[in-house]
């Protein structure tokens, strides 16, 4: 999923001014609709009147009366009134996103673009991304959730097994491999995401334990096969996670730990229910930016809450 990020060479974008719970049912329907690669759809408070807009980016002219109605699907009428579209001036759209790029600090690592390579200190993990092609950089809240929950897990084992279930740009996968030093196994359903991960591996000098595949779960032989993982990325969307709970659960070894990300807290109670019928509980949670990341394990502990 494009994370806040602009697809390449957008044309036209969409904005909506409005509550919180309006604007992310906008943006979360937005995501779950449009091609990745074509339309990027981002939800956040504005700092100075502290209202919450949505801009949705289109490398395409986006039909005003569909998105009308897909808006009053999510919101209502009067969200669909507010709705305005505008034509983007043409623009150096990759050096845009890369000036407008932070470094992202979760625990030991460091997301960053390559303008701010230099600055990485040599106490941290930096892991580059490469504004253009980014479908999750580390800067929203889901993909950060998931590297501080692996920071975490770090600091009392080190995973031998890894996969990454919807790898986007491959960040959690090279932040994983640059750890271990090992074979880490990844998938998308989007093919121009896994072409984004493989390009991410080799700037991260780790294409070598890097080699993702285009598959939709774990669909494709190479993740299947006959692995057990005892550490499993899913950072997707609640649907999703509910129908891979048995194809992820069947692939864990006993002492797995199972990092679930992308949820809304109302999204939770759902994806935990599941889960559990495979036999997985709640070992930890992290809230961030609205969203939650979850630490399950078989059988389960004393569920707790990280403070990110």
């Amino acid at each position: 999923m494009l994370e806040g990020l602009h697809p390449q060479n957008p044309t036209h974008v969409m904005r909506y001014a409005g509550t919180e719970k309006t604007a992310r049912r906008i943006a979360d329907l937005i995501v779950e609709t449009f091609d990745p690669a074509e339309t990027a759809s981002a939800a956040f408070e504005n700092e100075a009147d502290k209202r919450w807009e949505v801009e949705v980016y289109f490398s395409f002219t986006p039909d005003e009366g569909s998105m009308r109605d897909l808006v009053r699907s999510a919101a209502g009428d009067q969200a669909a009134q507010d709705v305005v579209f505008e034509t983007l001036a043409e623009q150096d759209w990759v050096k845009a996103s890369l000036d407008g790029l932070s470094m992202v600090e979760a625990g030991r690592f460091l997301i960053h673009g390559g303008h701010d390579r230099h600055r990485v200190p040599l106490n941290r993990i930096g892991i580059e991304i490469e504004a253009a092609l980014a479908f999750g950089t580390g800067h929203h809240g889901t993909t950060r959730g998931c590297l501080l929950m692996l920071d975490h897990i770090l600091k009392t084992r080190r995973p031998q097994r890894v996969l990454d279930v919807g790898t986007g740009t491959g960040v959690l996968a090279m932040a994983a491999a640059r750890v271990i030093h090992q074979r880490v196994y990844a998938g998308d359903i989007d093919p121009v995401a896994v072409r984004a991960a493989r390009g991410n591996a080799r700037l991260n000098r780790c294409g070598s334990y890097l080699r993702p595949v285009t598959a939709p779960g774990l669909s494709h032989p190479a993740l299947r096969g006959r692995q057990s993982y005892d550490l499993i990325f899913a950072n997707i969307l609640a649907r999703p996670l509910r129908r891979l709970a048995p194809s992820l659960c069947q692939s864990a070894t006993p002492d797995a730990d199972v990092i679930l990300s992308g949820l809304l807290f109302q999204d939770v109670a759902g994806v935990l229910s599941a889960y559990a019928a495979q036999g997985f509980r709640l070992h930890s949670r992290i809230n961030l930016e609205g969203w939650a990341c979850l630490r399950l394990k078989r059988g389960g502990l004393a569920p707790r809450r990280i403070r990110a």
